[in-house]
């Protein structure tokens, strides 16, 4: 489900349970409503509201540090492949085809990736990135140095591969959905309760009907950008493509 249905259901719930709560203050008899009740639903409220804001926070923090792990993989990759590149240069010409084919890989995951961000259409390898990733593996293997400074070249540019065919499964790994369905069921259902008593005591006119939906707009999109920053690379929100793009203007220079 998307995090555009999510923020429309929640907003549904919250302001409607603010709806339904006006329209139960109509049918209550006014002892209901006296001072006392009031105090104790207030009470109860202020407990239920605590819990939320708590749960909220930690979400929030929970998929900021999903995101920012992401971004932070990104960068570190893109800073590793330029740093693949010179030392392919400077091990010698012959590792000429080992960096044109590194440009294809960037310029094909930058597409796949970040298809707003690519300018004209890169030439995709037709076994995929990830395969293709390999086999830049398999051909640094296959080169034979014939001095000290070579086989040092080549002992980092292979440990610079391993770093970033790992970081590959990272990313993929993070497109999992960090936040559990009945936790974002939970909160929904708090948030519409307490909804609901704001329009329990509330009086019924068109200022309050207002404040309470801007309000329950606030909150629900609050709930939506939380659920985007889940989608790291999805969406509206989306880890920034400036270090790939930065990579790939450089590579083959």
């Amino acid at each position: 489900m998307s995090s555009l249905v999510v923020g429309l259901i929640a907003f549904g719930c919250i302001f409607g349970g603010a709806i339904l709560g006006i329209i139960i203050r109509s049918k209550l008899p006014e002892h209901h409503l006296d001072s006392e009740s009031k105090d104790v639903v207030k009470l109860g409220i202020g407990v239920i509201a605590m819990m939320t804001a708590l749960l909220l926070g930690l979400v929030t923090a929970s998929a900021k540090s999903a995101f920012d792990s992401q971004a932070a993989v990104i960068r570190n990759s893109a800073a590793e492949i330029l740093t693949l590149d010179r030392l392919l240069v400077r091990y010698g010409p012959e590792t000429q085809d080992i960096r044109d084919l590194l440009r294809r890989v960037v310029a094909y995951r930058l597409a796949l990736m970040w298809p707003e961000a690519a300018s004209g259409a890169p030439s995709v390898p037709t076994e995929g990135a990830a395969p293709m990733g390999e086999t830049i593996e398999d051909r640094i293997l296959e080169l034979l140095p014939h001095t000290d400074a070579q086989r040092m070249f080549k002992s980092r540019a292979l440990t610079i591969t391993g770093n970033v065919l790992q970081a590959r499964w990272l990313v993929a790994g993070g497109r999992v959905e960090t936040i559990p369905l009945m936790l974002l069921i939970a909160v929904i259902f708090w948030l519409t309760v307490i909804f609901g008593s704001f329009g329990l005591f509330a009086p019924s006119n068109a200022t309050v009907v207002t404040v309470l939906f801007f309000c329950a707009l606030s909150i629900s999109a609050s709930i939506f950008l939380i659920l985007e920053l889940e989608q790291p690379f999805d969406g509206v929100i989306k880890v920034s493509s400036a270090p790939v793009r930065y990579t790939l203007s450089h590579l083959g220079q």
